[in-house]
């Protein structure tokens, strides 16, 4: 692998490689990246891989290697504390509890002795504590030079030393978002890369669909409101200008989220378009908003700050005309509701031409690598989806010794999965496999429903300690069942990747159905539909492929190391039932099977 990514980056090639788990393939980029002497930007699914990557890997590598290659790491702005806006924020005084009053006494002690300002260091303030967004900026109310903190901005510091470094180690939604912003042309953060690393890249279709969005979310709209409040306070007379424009969005956004509570979660707009009060309440904000722009645009050159709130004023509303014109056809016009807000979003139906766009302006050698990009051994999904014509492709099989160190157990007399007591049937079938292998499970389902069944289902079944996804934040969960020795976890979605559990703690994985991608996805039911209208299988060229991927993806949280052994129990009779279960079988690791319980029991003896 380390040759193949050598050979991309001296001759500028696309690479696709797929390295399954244990293979090294860290080291196999990380090794020609430092000694091919150019600018090298290296992407990871995560902000955790990240950290992981340059305050571990990275040192270990540059030390062997004796490299002398500068290196920096580089976080989205909202990860560094901003200055201008703990000052507001400490001004201000507003606190919604006595506990964010001590967490920024917190934030302005460690203020004063961080060298990065990157939060990841003030571990003590959760990742999703409400005062965070108060003390970070965004694009949106970023000063830029007209801040008076910008000497000591913490983002300006890190983006120098990215410009500088011969090594960059981003995150992928850091990635995106800067091309997205050098496609709209503005000065990016990460200018000339000879060439560009994405690891954990079968993330990346998904991701780049996030940032060829156009969003607007009633957050943005509040923060808005908020932002052109918070500036009043230093020019004198703008609050009476102000005051009867703001009120009248922040009254809007609530109403327009009331009118939005009988309808699903997540659809396309067209469903919620025709309803009348939805539209009534839409009308409504659009003026509140062109409203609250107009009186902007008369205080903007007031202070620097107005002049900024103003700019997003009007972005905002051209941004929300679009988003409400439901004739637009190259893209998918859909909202979502969160328990207190809504996002309305419109996604490029296909991301191919815009991808090969950034590729063909960066003239860099691209290399994308994962354990977890080929279907049957072939990488047509992934290539088709992100634009790539004539990769070079390179496959490498896990090291591991699968015939010893697994089992794959497809139990039988399983119902179809459509079946009503579907759930119920996978826990009679899973509780004498977790009895043989004394707990140290994994349990992942498809869906939060089967999730929540199963976790009503099993206190009284098993004697074993269980977590459930949703009880606490994942890396707690992890954290509590790595030091049971005999828990069992219960997880959806986000367990399904990016789990890392070696030894002893885990060794069994239960899958309860294929992971076909819900119905209930607009830009997915649209592209299917796209895909349909050219001619092509929906279900055979994109959902079976899909579903291959994550299938994989959550089979490779078994085996991690080569000292791991155990089961991987696979619930869903279609694997052997329906024509297509083959393929799904054969792009697993080489598993030993068996349909017999007799084996479970005596692997685990």
């Amino acid at each position: 692998m380390a040759e193949a990514v050598e050979e991309a980056i001296a001759d500028r090639q696309i690479l696709v490689a797929e390295a399954g788990t244990g293979t090294g393939k860290t080291f196999a980029y990380l090794v020609p990246a430092l000694m091919s002497g150019k600018r090298v930007i290296v992407s990871t699914g995560t902000k955790t891989l990240q950290d992981q990557l340059f305050h571990r890997d990275l040192p270990r590598v540059r030390g062997v290697l004796g490299a002398r290659v500068s290196a920096a790491l580089l976080k989205g702005r909202a990860n560094y504390l901003c200055l201008h806006r703990l000052d507001q924020a400490v001004q201000e005084g507003r606190f919604t509890s006595r506990d964010q009053a001590s967490q920024l006494h917190a934030i302005r002690t460690w203020a004063q002795r961080t060298a990065s300002g990157d939060r990841g260091e003030l571990a003590e303030i959760a990742e999703d504590s409400s005062l965070w967004p108060r003390v970070t900026s965004t694009t949106e109310n970023c000063l830029g030079s007209d801040c008076p903190k910008f000497t000591d901005c913490f983002v300006v510091k890190a983006r120098r030393a990215a410009q500088e470094a011969d090594i960059v180690v981003v995150n992928h939604h850091l990635l995106f978002a800067d091309l997205a912003i050098k496609q709209e042309g503005f000065g990016e953060i990460l200018p000339g890369a000879h060439a560009f690393i994405l690891d954990e890249a079968h993330q990346i279709p998904e991701l780049a669909g996030q940032f060829f969005s156009v969003t607007l979310s009633a957050r943005q709209l509040n923060e808005l409101a908020g932002d052109a409040l918070a500036e009043c306070a230093s020019v004198s007379g703008a609050l009476a200008a102000l005051q009867p424009v703001i009120d009248p969005v922040n009254a809007s956004v609530k109403r327009l989220r009331l009118a939005l509570d009988r309808f699903p979660a997540k659809g396309a707009f067209i469903q919620i378009e025709s309803d009348r009060d939805v539209l009534t309440e839409l009308t409504q904000l659009r003026e509140a908003l062109d409203a609250l722009a107009r009186v902007l645009e008369q205080q903007a050159d007031r202070s620097r700050g107005l002049a900024s709130v103003s700019e997003r004023a009007t972005e905002q509303a051209s941004r929300l005309s679009h988003l409400t014109d439901g004739s637009a056809r190259d893209s998918v016009h859909w909202y979502e509701l969160s328990p207190h807000g809504f996002a309305f979003h419109a996604t490029p139906l296909d991301l191919a031409p815009p991808l090969r766009e950034l590729r063909a302006q960066s003239r860099a050698a691209w290399i994308f690598t994962s354990a977890t990009l080929s279907v049957g051994g072939h990488f047509t999904h992934f290539s088709r989806q992100l634009g790539l014509d004539d990769p070079v492709e390179l496959c490498l099989d896990s090291p591991f010794d699968f015939k010893t160190q697994a089992l794959a157990y497809l139990p039988t007399g399983l119902p179809d999965p459509s079946a009503i007591d579907y759930v119920d049937r996978v826990v009679d079938a899973a509780v004498p496999v977790l009895e043989a292998s004394r707990g140290r499970a994994f349990l992942l389902f498809t869906s939060h429903r089967a999730l929540r069944r199963a976790a009503e289902l099993l206190p009284s079944r098993v004697p074993f300690p269980l977590f459930v996804q949703g009880t606490a934040p994942r890396n707690r969960l992890l954290e509590a069942f790595r030091a049971s020795g005999n828990g069992v976890l219960l997880g959806a979605a986000s367990f399904w990747e990016g789990v890392d559990v070696a030894g002893e703690a885990l060794s069994v994985v239960v899958i309860d159905k294929l992971p076909f991608a819900a119905p209930d996805d607009p830009v997915l039911v649209a592209r299917l539909d796209a895909l349909r209208d050219t001619g092509g299988n929906p279900f055979t060229d994109w959902q079976i492929p899909a579903a291959v991927i994550a299938l994989k993806q959550g089979a490779g949280r078994l085996i991690r190391d080569v000292h791991d052994r155990g089961v991987l129990m696979l619930c869903d009779p279609r694997l052997t039932s329906r024509g297509y279960g083959k393929l799904f079988l054969a792009s697993l690791p080489p598993l030993p099977r068996t349909r017999d319980f007799a084996d479970v029991a005596a692997f685990f003896r």
